[in-house]
């Protein structure tokens, strides 16, 4: 684990005592999304930043899902979620930006949500360059995000808790994932849309064939 993540590790492990809780008014709209973001995934899926693991009831029956997170109380509560998810299920205490527990081309897909708007924008090129080694080549990608609004009443709703969200989540809504995967050379952008507002943005990719890594 990367000195630097220490911080955000100890944070995540106060945060994950109380998590499900604080969360529960975006969950109400998160968890109408999760079956049709993770319900078409087939084969080998790592997910990156599993949290409590609130995404696991929604994976196929077939999927080999391998979850990664950096705080290792977030991993014991997901633990516990893991045990009545309906795939089979290996949870990693590793930093998304090293890997250091994941093998090369291994996975058909990535998942994360709400990771990269958490991670500090300097280990971002190193966690797509993570992304693009554990992929198979054709490996595909899907990443949900929170960005700043262009609507002006948005905006400032989105200023006013800006200072909590990233005290407690150590989120931004000013992190530049897509111009990163915009300027890697092992991953593709192959779609963008919002799912709500312009705030929740889900960016799908693949990993490019013939890359070398």
């Amino acid at each position: 684990m990367r000195e630097e993540n220490l911080s955000l590790r100890a944070k995540y492990n106060v945060t994950a005592l109380f998590y499900d809780i604080l969360d529960y008014p975006w969950e109400r709209v998160y968890r109408q999304w999760r079956p049709s973001l993770l319900g078409d995934l087939r084969g080998k899926v790592l997910e990156a930043g599993v949290g409590t693991g609130r995404n696991f009831r929604h994976y196929h029956e077939s999927v080999e899902l391998t979850g990664v997170d950096l705080s290792d109380v977030m991993l014991k509560k997901a633990a516990r979620k893991a045990g009545k998810a309906g795939c089979r299920i290996e949870l990693l205490h590793d930093d998304a930006s090293v890997m250091r527990l994941v093998e090369s081309n291994r996975y058909d897909w990535i998942i994360s949500t709400f990771l990269c708007c958490v991670m500090p924008d300097e280990f971002q090129p190193m966690a797509l360059e993570q992304f693009g080694r554990v992929l198979k080549p054709g490996g595909k990608f899907k990443l949900l995000e929170m960005v700043y609004s262009k609507n002006r009443e948005i905006r400032r709703r989105q200023d006013f808790f800006a200072p909590f969200v990233e005290k407690i989540y150590g989120a931004r809504f000013d992190r530049k994932t897509l111009q990163y995967l915009e300027e890697s050379s092992v991953l593709e952008v192959t779609g963008k849309r919002f799912l709500k507002d312009d705030v929740y943005l889900l960016i799908e990719g693949v990993k490019k064939e013939n890359t070398g890594a």
